[in-house]
């Protein structure tokens, strides 16, 4: 299977390798984990592994599942953490599908939930995966999260080089506010709920590398109605290109929106 084949599959090792300002993020989420230490968490969008990695060893004395839609991801992540031995399980899953019910003391989540569109729905299935009195620590994409580039990239594919591979094509992603994802957690159930919406600037240093981490870590599904490498590469090209004569270059506009919650006891 190529990266190209499935909307769900990612170049895992180009993420594994580029998904640095997504770690860092997500090692502040686990820092303010309410953790004794023999907890069974449930890491949900695990990715490559790298952050899964930093949650067991939080948990001397416990255990974490982590899910993914990727099987590129999944594969990547066995590799990472076969040092863990049994104290982690990984699975395909679905967030919208979740098969586990009163199953975690926890969910820890970073950089995924943004790629679900139906957060009333996922949300649910977080709460029932929970026992009582389980939280959810999270954190994705959300406000004005990547707003310019995101203007900058619907005019590109609304250009006359792109617009007959991106009709109907709608964006991937949403992007809740504090306030939206506050209600959505409250619908499902949770208590105790705490949202923000934080700036999180990315300076990239040069044009390569700044095409390589917009080709991999964001534009992956708008690449997928490109149907050849020539346009995919123009593509990528033009908003580095456009990226180049920003003040400062290269710098992308992230925004991080913290999630947390309670089931009641």
């Amino acid at each position: 299977m190529t990266d190209h084949a499935s909307p769900r599959e990612w170049n895992s090792a180009a993420y594994h390798r580029l998904s640095g300002p997504q770690v860092s993020w997500g090692k502040k989420v686990l820092s303010r984990l309410p953790l004794r230490g023999d907890e069974t968490v449930l890491d949900a969008g695990c990715g490559t592994g790298r952050l899964t990695a930093e949650l067991l060893e939080s948990l001397p004395r416990g255990r974490v599942v982590g899910i993914d839609l990727s099987q590129n991801m999944l594969r990547s992540a066995r590799e990472h953490l076969t040092s863990f031995g049994d104290r982690v399980r990984l699975a395909a899953c679905d967030l919208l599908r979740l098969p586990f019910e009163n199953a975690f003391d926890g969910i820890v989540s970073t950089a995924a939930f943004h790629w679900v569109l139906d957060h009333d729905r996922l949300f649910l299935n977080l709460r029932r995966a929970l026992v009582p009195g389980g939280w959810i620590e999270a954190q994705c994409g959300g406000g004005p999260n990547l707003a310019t580039l995101r203007a900058r990239t619907n005019n590109l594919a609304a250009s006359p080089a792109f617009a007959k591979f991106f009709a109907g094509f709608r964006e991937p992603w949403l992007f809740q506010n504090a306030e939206e994802a506050a209600d959505a957690l409250r619908r499902a159930g949770f208590i105790d709920v705490e949202t923000s919406v934080e700036p999180a600037p990315t300076q990239l240093d040069y044009a390569d590398q700044y095409s390589e981490f917009v080709r991999n870590i964001i534009f992956r599904r708008h690449l997928q109605n490109i149907p050849d490498e020539t346009g995919r590469v123009k593509f990528i090209q033009a908003l580095t290109e456009h990226a180049a004569n920003d003040d400062p270059p290269f710098l992308l506009d992230y925004w991080r929106l913290n999630l947390r919650g309670h089931v009641p006891a």
